[in-house]
């Protein structure tokens, strides 16, 4: 029996306080002014925790307690007197369980002792199952459902509570403005996220603030998408929108950010104020991998996707920063994923699955959409194939398997998934017709990926019985889908079967992800290649969330060239249309104001969105070609292609260290700190490698064992 020897750490029931903050971020979101909460079913946290510990000390030890919530202390199943803030425990071998309520923040406690110290060994439970018969005898608790504790390297001192969490803030300063109408326009240089702050504010009367991406936005105070407004009468300041009076300070600083570049400002006559300024606020993240190369175009690419996801990184992966600031699954699979290859924040990736899974009972699909479903599953492997933490596997398992439950009892007579009551089957934002009935092909390979997932997953918590079931459901599914959906005629797999007969359509989304899934055949990936992902008849894609995917299933066929020219395109496009973050959706014959517009709102779109990152994702794995083999890099592979660039060089970060790459024409060079793996090439002729075998594998193509903190260097033609 072993005590902690960790640091203490506040502890608290799995995912509780995931869903608790994302409670707290989700329903900041206002439309003009107005409360604004998702649409989806919400969840909330436990109120009653038990957390217990076995003990065996040698001698007897004081431990300070802190608690967020009322308590009581069990030793030995003795209930202690009152809530001590400290207490000791004699020498010898104990149960130590403490009770913690907390109707309004999730109950957590912070154990500091010698050697007993609130950790991720503890046990949490929401229902302990005890009770007493008439004699008085307790029973046992055998029947209780335990988990373990989690814990975050954010909540490391008793003076930082989980419920006190706030992203950090810093000033930043207008760089123009500009007197316009009745009031000033202000230009903060950037796309940004914060909190206005009027300095030397004081009067009676109203001031309204109309915020922008766009200074069209901004100026048009009648649908710009948000707003504030304030009144003051002499000593006192009223935030209208959200009914919260105060005390006038000479800095006034609004409570509730928002994300904007330009801000419009009115006011009434008997209003004055200083100046305005902002607190930028964001979450602190270590930018961890880098790209640069030979085309400045490219490196410019990389800048503003870097700086997207810094904006779209705070509490959770959200997906625009001006308008839903929600979680939704599939925009955070995309930030998951570039995350790995920029910042490797482990944390919010774990933080954001379970805010997106909520809580038993499933009464919807995840943000009620059947494929983001699909893209929750798949993104747990994902994180364990680049983290290597099947611990997170073990606690997120209960929650994926009545997920999955779910998705089952809504399957069709032939084992597959279609558009039900209440479902949203999304796809993609598409500029053309695209029909979501029946049975949609795109939505039955991601079906199949999640069982896969699933049977993965089964094995990494040893429930053998789920593999060999998961197993046999991913494998009877992909019996069917080749032969469901392939059309022999159009070279393709067809959108949709409807009434058991294949439609006529042809769209990208099925194809591209059957391909790097690798459930075509090899000849099947040249044609679809030719036939869709290279066919402009074919409806393209407009969103960067799906140019992703279709540019990823173009690099795993070899066509870097290809995508680089795209990426420069399309990305490069909304550089040189003035954007200094990504946007949601960008159709390079669009226009003017026509970029601003969506959902019927001619401000609509977000200028700021994370799935508009991608080519952090695309650059990292399939330039510099670097992924993970084995779980948590203990094996990677490295493929590095130029695609046409003179050199590049870049770092991707691993769980405990980093692979540098430098390529051009000539030379390869190559450091990991962690891991070890193969670096693949091209040579014309024999190449020179200043240490390790190279191995020639077919032709021009060779191979060298990378292993060890010293650089290798590959000299190539």
């Amino acid at each position: 029996m072993n005590n902690t020897s960790s640091s203490p750490n506040w502890i608290w029931y799995p995912g509780d306080y995931e869903i608790w903050l994302g409670n707290e971020m989700n329903n900041r979101r206002t439309e003009r002014g107005a409360f604004f909460p998702h649409f989806w079913k919400m969840d909330s946290h436990y109120v009653l925790v038990e957390f217990s510990k076995k003990i065996d000390l040698s001698v007897a030890e004081e431990i300070e307690i802190a608690v967020e919530g009322k308590f009581n202390i069990k030793l030995d199943g003795k209930l202690q007197f009152g809530m001590p803030k400290k207490i000791t425990l004699p020498a010898g071998t104990h149960n130590l369980n403490i009770k913690v309520w907390n109707q309004a923040t999730p109950p957590a406690l912070f154990i500091k002792g010698k050697t007993v110290n609130s950790d991720a060994s503890w046990k949490v439970t929401y229902e302990d199952k005890e009770w007493i018969d008439e004699s008085g005898k307790a029973s046992d608790t055998s029947a209780t459902i335990y988990m373990d504790a989690a814990t975050s390297d954010s909540f490391i001192s008793i003076d930082t509570p989980p419920s006190k969490f706030k992203l950090a803030t810093q000033p930043l300063y207008a760089v123009k403005r500009e007197k316009m109408n009745e009031g000033v326009l202000i230009d903060f240089g950037k796309e940004t996220f914060g909190f206005i702050k009027l300095h030397g504010l004081k009067g009676t009367g109203k001031v309204n603030i109309y915020y922008g991406e766009s200074p069209e936005e901004a100026l048009d105070i009648k649908y710009c998408e948000t707003l504030d407004q304030l009144t003051l009468n002499g000593s006192t300041i009223t935030d209208d929108a959200l009914n919260i009076s105060s005390e006038l300070t000479e800095n006034y600083v609004l409570a509730n950010s928002k994300a904007f570049r330009y801000v419009y400002i009115t006011k009434d006559a008997g209003v004055n104020y200083a100046d305005i300024s902002m607190l930028y606020e964001y979450k602190p993240v270590q930018y961890r991998g880098n790209f640069r190369c030979s085309d400045e175009e490219l490196n410019n690419i990389w800048k503003v996707g870097e700086y997207t996801m810094h904006l779209t990184t705070r509490e959770f992966f959200i997906d625009g920063i001006k308008r839903d600031r929600w979680t939704w699954s599939g925009d955070a699979i995309q930030s998951y994923l570039m995350n790995y290859y920029l910042f490797f924040d482990s944390e919010t990736v774990k933080r954001t699955i379970w805010l997106l899974r909520g809580k038993d009972p499933v009464t919807s699909h995840s943000n009620t959409i059947m494929d983001y479903t699909f893209y929750w599953f798949l993104s747990i492997y994902d994180y364990y194939k680049f983290t290597g933490d099947a611990h997170f596997i073990q606690q997120i398992y209960p929650r994926m398997q009545s997920m999955m439950d779910y998705v089952l009892g809504r399957t069709n007579a032939n084992g597959m998934v279609e558009g039900l009551t209440g479902d949203w089957v999304f796809v993609d934002w598409a500029d053309g017709y695209m029909d979501k009935k029946g049975e949609l092909s795109y939505e039955q390979v991601l079906f199949c990926k999640s069982l896969e997932t699933m049977a993965l997953c089964s094995n990494l918590v040893n429930n053998e019985i789920d593999v060999t079931k998961y197993e046999k459901l991913a494998s009877d599914l992909r019996a069917k889908l080749i032969p469901t959906f392939w059309n022999e005629s159009k070279k393709a797999l067809v959108h949709n079967r409807l009434n058991g007969v294949q439609q006529e359509q042809i769209t990208r989304y099925s194809n591209m992800f059957a391909s790097f899934f690798n459930y075509l055949t090899p000849d099947q990936q040249q044609q679809i290649k030719t036939s869709v992902l290279l066919n402009d008849s074919v409806m393209k894609i407009s969103t960067p969330y799906m140019r992703f995917y279709e540019l990823e299933a173009l690099c795993a066929m070899g066509e870097h060239i290809t995508v680089m020219k795209e990426m420069k395109a399309y990305w490069g496009g909304m550089i040189r249309e003035g954007a200094t973050s990504f946007w949601e959706k960008y159709n390079p014959t669009d226009k003017g104001t026509q970029h601003l517009a969506m959902y019927g709102r001619p401000y609509g779109k977000s200028l700021c969105h994370a799935w508009g990152a991608s080519p952090i994702y695309l650059l990292g794995k399939y330039y510099l070609g670097i992924q993970p083999v084995k779980a948590g890099y203990a094996e990677f592979s490295i493929t590095p292609n130029l695609g046409g660039l003179k050199w590049m060089e870049g770092t991707v970060p691993t769980p405990n260290g980093e692979i540098k790459l430098y390529m051009d024409t000539k030379t390869i060079k190559v450091t990991a700190t962690e891991g070890k793996g193969f670096l693949t090439f091209v040579s014309k002729s024999k190449p020179m490698a200043s240490k390790g075998v190279l191995e020639n594998l077919d032709n021009d193509k060779y191979r060298l064992m990378i292993d060890g903190n010293e650089e290798v260097v590959v000299n190539y033609e």
